[in-house]
């Protein structure tokens, strides 16, 4: 299956192209700059129909920079992440049927999403390292970990946070990212990066991230920790998320459960009613 990660203008590829062989290293610090910077939104969910109230708002800062949310309802708490490139009201839907069930649920924006403050490298800038921060130290201003319910690499960096010893009761990954070093080989085909600008890119990307690329592999996590009770949601036609990525981590967690849907993508996931009612019943469990 091929991912669609993002349009390239030909004179683009052609320029990494005479990069890789007249100076990689300037190849490599402009894709960089591309892999860390977020595309503008695509759409506005604080305008859709059918949103919850708005909930209890909260701030608390992570690493100097101000993360925002929500939260609603009274009992063990609920978080909500979302993906790269998304905000909290993308898991909208989840909220009405978790305090229904008689759960706290508390969403909040990434660094440089939504309405929280910039990250480390500005606006429009971030990377998985601070979505786990972000989600460590949301947990600790709301209390223990019920359930994490997190969407695309927000699941990618939920699973991070619990195998680097954040308590978790259990976790719903909805079309998560199971590798970024597979992703970071699609990024440089996409861009047209040869081989020694590739190299040099991941150097680039772990300097940054203060890790390597397989710190945030997720397979290989679960098969190195002890991982709480998982529910993996993934559907064959994700054309951001490859479903062989869901099932890659289904395989290598143990007692995870995978649930494949068809015809629904990436993101309208979120909002199908199915999809819904079958992690909220997850949850409660």
């Amino acid at each position: 299956m091929t991912v669609r990660l993002f349009s390239v203008p030909a004179p683009v590829r052609a320029s990494f192209r005479v990069l890789e062989h007249a100076a990689p290293a300037i190849g490599a610090r402009w894709a960089e700059r591309i892999w860390f910077t977020l595309p503008r939104p695509r759409d506005t969910p604080a305008a859709r129909p059918g949103l919850p109230a708005p909930g209890d708002p909260f701030a608390v800062e992570v690493d100097g920079h101000q993360v925002v949310g929500e939260a609603w309802g009274a009992g063990p708490v609920v978080y909500l992440m979302h993906g790269w490139a998304g905000r909290r009201e993308h898991l909208a839907p989840f909220v009405p049927p978790l305090v229904a069930a008689g759960h706290r649920v508390v969403a909040f924006d990434a660094p440089s999403h939504g309405r929280s403050a910039p990250g480390r490298y500005g606006a429009r800038s971030s990377s998985i390292p601070e979505f786990v921060a972000a989600l460590a130290g949301v947990v600790a201003r709301h209390g223990p970990a019920h359930a994490v319910i997190a969407h695309s690499m927000g699941a990618t960096a939920a699973a991070v946070a619990l195998c680097d010893g954040l308590p978790v009761g259990r976790v719903a990954l909805l079309a998560p990212m199971a590798s970024p070093a597979s992703y970071a080989r699609q990024f440089a085909a996409v861009l047209n990066l040869g081989e020694r600008t590739h190299r040099r890119l991941v150097a680039r990307i772990e300097r940054r991230v203060g890790a390597p690329m397989h710190h945030f592999d997720v397979p290989l996590l679960g098969r190195g920790a002890t991982v709480p009770p998982a529910l993996i949601v993934h559907d064959r036609d994700d054309a951001s998320t490859p479903v062989a990525d869901g099932e890659a981590i289904a395989a290598a967690w143990t007692g995870a459960r995978l649930h494949v849907t068809s015809g629904l993508g990436h993101r309208r996931l979120l909002r199908d009613p199915a999809v819904v009612a079958e992690v909220v019943d997850f949850v409660r469990r």
